[in-house]
């Protein structure tokens, strides 16, 4: 397994904000997702003119890394901002990319990093950003089918 520092995800974080397509907000966010095993796959937001089938930095990174076979997460660090500014606020993720991370993740031990500046971010755990979030487990019953 190859450790990442959280110094070095949010790094790369910066470097998907700069992929980001976004010529109707021209707010862009990166997400550097991070696998248990070590790997990091990058995501950065996708806009469409019709709006609804655009799709958030942390929704492509996780949707990346899914259909390469990941199942497996353990943080992913998020910055966001208007296009050309490199000081940001925190930009956490919405609703929807949190409820993706509750469906591969364990709430307890998932990080999401938000940063503000490549040397300044903040730590949270996915059930801080997501309480009593719905998951896999949910569905899970007694009768397994019947």
């Amino acid at each position: 397994m190859i450790k990442v520092t959280d110094e070095e995800l949010v790094e790369q974080a910066f470097l998907a904000r700069n992929r980001a397509y976004t010529p109707y907000s021209h707010f862009q966010v990166g997400a550097a997702l991070l696998t248990q095993e070590g790997r990091i796959y990058l995501g950065c937001n996708i806009e469409n003119a019709a709006y609804t089938p655009t799709n958030c930095a942390e929704r492509t990174a996780f949707f990346k890394a899914v259909s390469e076979g990941e199942r497996n997460f353990s943080a992913i660090a998020i910055v966001g901002g208007p296009k050309g500014r490199e000081e940001l606020s925190y930009c956490p993720p919405c609703g929807v990319c949190r409820q993706v991370m509750m469906e591969f993740c364990d709430p307890k031990h998932f990080r999401i990093i938000l940063a503000g500046t490549k040397e300044e971010y903040r730590v949270y755990m996915l059930e801080e950003l997501l309480p009593m979030g719905f998951g896999p487990e949910n569905l899970e019953s007694d009768n397994k089918g019947e």
